[in-house]
């Protein structure tokens, strides 16, 4: 902890201050002094041997280096003897529950200034009762590197608000609930208050960590809210939505991905008609290692049916490595002689894949809200960045280049959400079904496109951050990050060239007969 005796000094009495064994620096009017720590410095004692670093002003010199969260933390903080006389500091961070004040950091209808159709007061306080949340709560506890899931009481803590719930959209599952602290009533809650709710939460920038905070439900159960029997119903959403049980959606194999029609988990009647027999195998399947319920997309005697399975003898799951965080429980998951009662049948028996194409839209509209705002993290990182770095003797914005990829990194991501907010819209004035008919289409078209902007971003990123971009560890931490990560999207709920597919067939079904040129 910092002494809370510190002392004021002049420049002039820091200068003296210049020596190997007493070496002071300032940093943002802060002094410091380093004579001991100048040895355990991972970059070496020579930096601090320079003469515009010692007992000099250093700020410039650390930001090219360091992200200021450095000068927070407890062993680097209590290195503080005190401040220069007159001066206060001017350097910032992230404010915790604040809105970032750099330019397109925030959605349009976030930025002061600026308007929207869309968004009302009641999507204003959920944001801020969301930014605060996640600040204050989720954030200590990011673990994407150790590959741990979120911790217990995170879980808990989303429950006791309800942001499970929310996190299921609008529906009669919120009635009665007090929604984020009373932010939101269930009655006005709509697609818009939920989408706040994922943009607040990939904010985070650990796409790893981030999917283990509860989204294999996100996508697991719907399924059981829309299909499944009033029994099945009563027992298994207080669960979920409590916590207290983890749900995932099982439909991917080794043997098939987008080609749903190529599954080959089976499952068959028992002979008294009581059971379903399941058999077979699901491969990347979010949540599955820590999952208490599947739900498992099956082939049976009379097409393809959705059927929830419980974890259970048969049921076995192993962890498979990818390119993010183990956290997010990413699971191998083999069904032997798997014994699931028929009443766990979600949907009509053969019917299953209405089931799977329906939940697909709610699903790809999620990872495009999430697709968006993790570019616009990246966009903000790029800013701060250009604005501090320094090449050639000039601040790395004053390279046309580096402007020329900004540019083309803004554009990307306001028109990504754009589009977002435009499908919300439709989302909310649509029925279920409604939407089941119209936006497979349209929603995927704009994964598409959302996912092929995020690749184009992430590259150009790299290209911004140079040797920091591929590091793992410091000022480029989250533009690595999300370049190693970013693919997940443009893969998982169906690859960009099947989706852009699937929107331009269900366009050109849509023609009209007569239309010529």
């Amino acid at each position: 902890m910092v002494s809370k005796d510190l002392k004021t000094f002049t420049r002039e009495e820091v200068a003296k201050h210049n020596k190997p064994d007493d070496l002071w620096i300032i940093v943002d009017s802060k002094v410091y002094n380093v004579s001991r720590f100048k040895d355990l410095h991972p970059g070496g004692a020579s930096v601090f041997a320079e003469g515009d670093i010692a007992g000099q002003d250093a700020t410039e010199a650390f930001y090219g280096l360091h992200r200021h969260e450095v000068l927070l933390r407890p062993q680097y903080a209590r290195l503080q003897l005190g401040s220069i006389e007159g001066e206060g500091s001017v350097i910032y961070s992230r404010e915790q529950g604040k809105l970032s004040d750099v330019p397109y950091a925030e959605p349009t209808w976030l930025s002061a200034g600026y308007y929207s159709a869309y968004f009302k007061e009641s999507h204003r306080r959920l944001q801020a009762a969301m930014r605060t949340f996640m600040d204050e709560v989720v954030t200590p506890d990011l673990r994407e590197e150790d590959g741990k899931r979120p911790s217990a009481h995170v879980i808990k803590a989303m429950a006791e608000l309800n942001i499970h719930a929310m996190r299921m959209g609008p529906g009669k599952h919120l009635k009665g609930l007090v929604l984020m602290g009373g932010a939101v009533s269930p009655e006005e809650f709509d697609y818009f208050h939920e989408l706040i709710c994922i943009q607040e939460i990939s904010r985070c920038g650990q796409r790893g960590y981030g999917d283990g905070l509860q989204s294999g439900a996100v996508i697991g159960l719907p399924p059981v809210m829309n299909f499944g029997s009033s029994n099945l119903r009563a027992k298994i959403i207080p669960e979920v939505l409590s916590g207290q049980k983890f749900i995932c959606l099982a439909i991917s194999e080794a043997f098939a991905g987008s080609d749903v029609a190529g599954l080959q988990t089976r499952a068959t009647k028992s002979e008294d008609g009581k059971y379903w027999i399941i058999n077979g195998t699901k491969k990347w399947i979010t949540n599955g290692t820590f999952a208490d319920y599947f739900t498992v997309a099956c082939k049976t005697d009379t097409g393809f049916t959705v059927i929830l399975v419980e974890r259970s003898e048969g049921v076995e799951t192993k962890p498979i490595k990818t390119s993010y965080s183990s956290s997010a429980g990413t699971a191998y998951i083999t069904f032997d002689n798997v014994k699931v009662p028929v009443e766990n049948t979600l949907g009509p028996e053969g019917g299953g894949i209405f089931v799977i194409l329906s939940n697909f839209n709610h699903e790809r509209w999620v990872m495009c809200a999430s697709s968006a705002r993790g570019q616009r993290l990246i966009v903000e990182e790029c800013l701060k960045w250009i604005n501090q770095r320094k090449a050639f003797g000039k601040p790395l914005s004053s390279q046309a280049v580096i402007r020329s990829k900004i540019a083309a990194m803004i554009s990307r991501t306001e028109s990504v959400q754009n589009w977002l907010e435009n499908l919300t819209l439709q989302m909310c004035n649509m029925t279920y079904k409604e939407q089941a008919q119209k936006l497979a289409g349209p929603i995927g078209l704009l994964k598409m496109y959302a996912t092929r902007c995020a690749q184009e971003t992430a590259a150009d990123a790299v290209q911004i951050f140079g040797g920091r971009g591929i590091t793992k560890t410091g000022m480029g931490q989250y533009i690595e990050h999300y370049h190693r990560t970013v693919p997940f999207d443009a893969v998982l709920g169906g690859a960009e060239d099947v989706l852009g597919d699937l929107g331009v067939r269900q366009a050109i079904r849509q023609m009209p007969k007569n239309a010529r040129l």
